[in-house]
């Protein structure tokens, strides 16, 4: 049965405003914050929106997490040890708060939404003030003001997952480069997966809302958008009215933006009409993330992926033919449950086929809730651990080729600042997202610009600065 999917009205983000104003108020409201973040850029968005929701209610961000009146911990869980880290660091504020009896601890994401988590809060970790999951992320005001006023622990999880929600605060990490959220949430379940159950069905913005939030952000100064979506391809497709995500891309594109990127794609929905739209629109980084996972069939059908190794290399050859200079990246698990030597091989010929920039590698970890975590052939971990070694080893090889191999060319960057080595390097970003470091004017930091390779890292290019 379809999940239904909850818009959050204007009314009941008045609600929250008000809310946000009672907390305003309170003489015992905390002065500043911190959030720690993990996970993914979806994580890092809803951080910005939650600090936007703190400072509508006066609090400042503190320079220090010790130093804080309110510490929130944004959680992911997709791995095991995210959520090990994530409890880790929350425990470790236990101690400062007995110095600091005044300071609220909260927990919030992917991690609390789990069925499990909210009990486990309330039985092991007395000491955090407010939990809440996903899907009420925006009733932040509502459950602080509960905190402040009632001195009891607030813990809420929506099981409804599946929220929709427009014009809530926004505090933007940086000037330069911004988030959009465009859809929410999975349908795929992958069989190792957690997100579908922690982030909800799909569901998708209004292109229209969407594009007045980019033309904003150009406004403000932004020179590039990245779109977010677990699987942006399927952008619509929950919609009747809904337009593909390349027309959507178009649009944005027309805002005055001078560069657009996008995360996460799923092979299975990777369109045609996405790639000609690519190759044909200057405004679009040359640069696709197309997590594969694995390169073996039997493997890919047990994770539910739902195409073939075959199929994936027909999707980069259709990409490499429209795009030659496309930087590709990707997503690899290694030791699935019951990956032979030879299956865990065939993911290392792929990659050898199919050249990424660099890979996202992993070794599988059992998430509980997922189909996989029940599957038997558990991999030993010193096996495990050979495997991701030997298949990290294969790509660094191939970054560093490809990078040898952009000697000369000329890049165009955005500089973002100076590098953390040097202070008298710039520091930018590529069209394929790699990172470039050259000697330069602060007067060219926020700016696009050419710049011609001279050399490499290993990971990063090293550059000059084309003259007029």
């Amino acid at each position: 049965m379809r999940e239904e999917i909850k818009i959050i009205s204007p009314e009941e983000l008045a609600v929250q405003q008000a809310f946000a104003q009672k907390v305003l108020l309170h003489p015992e409201r905390p002065k500043t914050y911190y959030i720690v973040t993990y996970g993914c850029q979806m994580n890092a968005h809803d951080s910005e929106k939650l600090a936007g929701m703190l400072q509508n209610m006066g609090m400042t961000p503190a320079a220090d997490r010790r130093e804080a009146d309110f510490v929130l911990h944004n959680t992911c869980c997709i791995r095991d040890n995210a959520e090990r880290k994530a409890l880790g660091n929350v425990t470790w504020l236990k101690e400062i708060k007995k110095e600091r009896p005044h300071m609220l601890i909260g927990v919030c994401g992917c991690m609390i939404q789990q069925k499990v988590m909210a009990e486990k809060l309330l039985s092991q970790y007395p000491f955090i003030d407010v939990a809440f999951g996903t899907g009420n992320l925006y009733r932040l005001p509502e459950y602080l003001y509960e905190a402040i006023t009632t001195h009891e622990r607030i813990i809420r999880v929506d099981p409804n997952a599946s929220t929709l929600v427009e014009n809530l605060p926004v505090c933007r990490d940086h000037p330069l480069k911004s988030y959009i959220t465009v859809m929410y949430g999975c349908n795929n379940f992958c069989s190792y997966c957690i997100v579908p159950y922690v982030r909800g069905r799909e569901r998708s913005r209004a292109a229209d809302d969407i594009v007045r939030e980019a033309e904003s952000l150009v406004a403000s100064g932004a020179k590039e958008i990245m779109l977010l979506g677990q699987n942006v391809n399927s952008y619509g497709t929950d919609n009747e009215n809904g337009i593909s995500f390349a027309k959507l891309l178009h649009r944005v594109s027309q805002t005055g933006i001078e560069r657009i990127r996008f995360m996460t794609s799923h092979p299975k929905d990777l369109s045609d009409e996405l790639i000609d739209e690519m190759a044909h629109n200057s405004v679009i980084a040359p640069h696709l993330h197309l997590p594969v996972q694995a390169g073996n069939n039997r493997i890919l059908e047990a994770m539910n992926r739902r195409y073939t190794r075959e199929h994936y290399l027909e999707k980069v050859r259709k990409l490499r033919a429209a795009m030659p200079h496309l930087g590709l990246t990707t997503d690899l698990i290694v030791a699935f449950p019951g990956e032979t030597e030879e299956e865990f091989l065939d993911t290392v010929s792929l990659v050898e086929e199919v050249r990424y920039d660099s890979a996202y590698t992993f070794i599988y970890s059992p998430r509980t809730g997922t189909r996989a975590a029940e599957m038997p052939g558990r991999i030993d971990p010193e096996v495990a651990s050979n495997r991701i070694e030997r298949l990290i080893a294969v790509q660094e090889r191939i970054t560093g080729e490809i990078l040898e191999s952009m000697t000369g060319q000329v890049v165009l960057a955005l500089i973002e600042g100076t590098s953390r080595r040097r202070d008298w390097q710039l520091t930018g970003k590529t069209e394929r997202n790699i990172n470039i470091n050259f000697s330069g004017s602060e007067a060219d930091i926020g700016k696009i610009i050419p710049v011609r390779v001279t050399g490499h890292g290993s990971n990063t290019l090293r550059g000059q600065k084309e003259e007029d």
